[in-house]
């Protein structure tokens, strides 16, 4: 068992659209102005906002999720990247209490910070609400345990935030450390995954030092620090890892491929894989003398004409898949190695690997947290495997191929995943923290293929 001391603190919000993310951006960049070393994760299987938290601090922001990867997991991955960091800044995901369904808060931000003995700061809008606000926070507060220790006020003015303070404070045993005003300046754009991508945000650098100008303002940052400190040495036991591979592996990472788990990609890393990143937009063919290729997910149908037009990587990435290259694609590499995506009432030809087409639809497409029973091998999974996983997609593709059943937790299933000649695809986006023997396998398989 392993002890560490870990200053570290929740930013969790009463509902998504509350400004949590907002909220968190701006702490993040004031205590680094503060000359602190500052650690950023996110709650759940989201990839966006780490984008926002990696642009402002400079390393690599992290998701903790109890479901992908477990309890223990997740507290080493925490620890583990929190070493040598002054403070870690955990934004949490939803509402407070939104978990796996709506019939239970595991996973939620509220079943996190428990775990993990996590304090919390409750982010709570205030637009059009007084003294409803102090019902709204002890509901929470009151609702289950939980590591609430104080409110930041959100979309509140200067002269109001004194009243809302000394009558929250006057009805309820809890601190309110500060308020955040409206900022239209400092607005971060949204689509349908939720926030553009950080690359894609006009003037990010300028809103967020705006937002950490007047965070340090009207936000009791000492207070914070103060209660993060406080909070209790996590426990957990240690995982090793040890080098066993040398082999090259592309990632495809740009504006189009850019959804990756960055403990996945570190953990391929500590085995001694080597990751090329490439670019399935700008790059004509794949890097070469590489053993394996990754294609994550993103947002390819903002970009189909220019993808399908890019004949030549098209070709080299089919060529890679016919020579038997291992490829893990997810989600949106998943559509691109089929033979078309339509969106908009045109149709797009990509890689022609999988025999199917994809087209973009108005509405989430198995939106959710899901079991993978796995029904055959599949490069890295192996027959009767149970995995975790996640799906967050608008499209949907024409056949229905599956070498797993997906099932979520209120029962509902269907067939799911490709498989066929080392190729591995499918909607649902896998945490190899799960069972790190998925990543072993996919190693080994790529180090088969360098060795003939």
């Amino acid at each position: 068992m392993q002890i560490k001391t870990i200053n570290r603190i929740m930013i969790a919000g009463t509902n998504s659209g509350c400004g949590k993310t907002t909220v968190t951006c701006a702490i993040l960049k004031s205590l680094l102005n503060k000359g602190l070393k500052v650690a950023a994760f996110k709650c759940g299987p989201d990839y966006i906002d780490p984008m926002f938290h990696s642009e402002i601090v400079g390393v690599k922001s992290r998701n903790v999720d109890l479901f992908l990867c477990g309890d223990n997991p997740s507290k080493y991955l925490v620890a583990k990247n929190s070493e040598n960091f002054d403070i870690s800044v955990v934004e949490g995901v939803m509402g407070f209490y939104d978990g796996l369904s709506g019939a239970t808060i595991q996973n939620s931000s509220c079943d996190i910070s428990n775990k993990l003995e996590i304090p919390v700061i409750l982010v709570v809008n205030c637009l059009g609400a007084y003294l409803s606000v102090a019902a709204m926070i002890k509901g929470y507060v009151d609702f289950s345990e939980n590591n609430i220790k104080a409110v930041i006020l959100n979309n509140l003015s200067k002269p109001l935030y004194p009243l809302y303070k000394k009558m929250i404070e006057d009805h309820l045993d809890i601190r309110v450390l500060g308020y955040m005003p409206k900022m239209p300046d400092a607005a971060l754009e949204s689509r349908h995954l939720g926030l553009v991508t950080a690359q894609e945000v006009n003037l990010l650098s300028e809103k967020i030092d705006l937002l950490a100008k007047t965070a340090s303002e009207t936000i009791e940052l000492a207070e914070i620090l103060k209660i993060a400190a406080a909070a209790p040495p996590l426990q957990y036991d240690e995982i090793r890892i040890e080098r066993h591979a040398s082999v090259k592996i592309a990632v495809a990472r740009d504006k189009a491929f850019c959804f990756y788990y960055q403990d996945n990609l570190d953990l391929l890393s500590s085995f001694g894989v080597e990751l090329i990143s490439f670019s399935p937009l700008e790059d004509i063919k794949l890097p070469e003398s590489i053993d394996g290729l990754i294609l994550g997910g993103g947002y390819p149908e903002l970009y189909l004409q220019k993808l399908s037009e890019n004949q030549s990587m098209l070709k080299s990435i089919k060529d890679a898949c016919e020579n038997g290259m291992p490829v893990y694609a997810e989600c949106g590499g998943y559509m691109y190695l089929g033979k078309s995506i339509a969106a908009g009432g045109v149709e797009y030809p990509m890689a022609g690997v999988i025999d199917m087409n994809s087209v973009m639809t108005e509405k989430l497409q198995n939106f959710g947290y899901v079991t993978l029973a796995v029904k055959q091998d599949a490069l890295f999974l192996k027959t009767g495997d149970n995995v975790p996983a996640h799906e967050f997609h608008y499209s949907k593709s024409d056949k229905k191929i599956g070498i797993f059943e997906a099932k979520k937790p209120n029962g509902k299933s269907w067939r799911a995943g490709y498989c066929e000649n080392r190729v591995f695809a499918g909607y649902p986006h896998i945490h190899f923290w799960a069972d790190i023997d998925m990543a072993k396998r996919f190693v080994g398989k790529c180090e088969e293929y360098k060795h003939g």
